[in-house]
């Protein structure tokens, strides 16, 4: 095995083996409006589940510099988010949302994303996606390192379930319909692919 001290790297190469190794990584498709009223789309792959009661996912956005990038600052001030799974269908859409706009910018005019009215949040969402969240901010933790802020990890409770007909049947999501992909590294996405079934211990 070979052995690497994470504290010898740069964040770059950091980054490099932890987006290599921790594959496959769903991809939150996050709609958020800034204070002016700008609508601001952004996909990430450091993004999961947390608890189911209440339901709450994580989505952590990078700093750049220590600047916050328009999502988390978005969030931070409306408390408010809708976060949408990325599948088959929309994900060359949700590609063009990772490009580096000015705040003052949407990237909804690079794709062609329709936008709906939300029930529980006034952010809206984005009628190609087949499952989406609506959800509200339940805490932010800032990460620092040597003082310095790098990220923030935005906790996000679940207020309203949308899914397609399609992929919902009886209180279960059919993954076949939804397509889900999920990022690797650089420029590679994956596909769900084969799956197979091992039952879990009873004792």
């Amino acid at each position: 095995m070979i052995r690497i001290n994470p504290d010898d790297l740069t964040q770059k190469e950091n980054y490099k083996l932890l987006i290599g190794s921790i594959i496959p990584r769903p991809i939150a498709l996050v709609t958020s409006v800034s204070s002016d009223g700008v609508l601001n789309i952004a996909p990430f792959s450091f993004f999961n589940i947390v608890a189911s009661d209440p339901p709450i996912i994580s989505v952590a956005v990078q700093r750049k510099e220590g600047a916050e990038k328009d999502t988390a600052q978005n969030i931070k001030y409306s408390k408010e988010a809708v976060v949408h799974i990325v599948d088959e269908d929309n994900v060359k859409d949700a590609n063009q949302t990772a490009a580096l706009l000015d705040h003052d910018q949407s990237e909804l005019d690079r794709t062609n994303f329709h936008t709906l009215s939300s029930d529980t949040v006034a952010i809206p969402g984005l009628e190609e996606s087949k499952v989406r969240f609506e959800c509200e901010l339940f805490d932010v933790h800032v990460i620092e390192r040597e003082g310095r802020p790098v990220a923030d990890l935005l906790l996000l409770e679940v207020k309203q379930y949308h899914f397609n007909d399609k992929v919902y049947d009886n209180g279960y999501v059919i993954k076949d319909e939804l397509k889900a992909v999920s990022r690797l590294a650089g420029n590679d996405y994956a596909k769900i692919g084969d799956t197979f079934t091992i039952e879990r211990p009873q004792k």
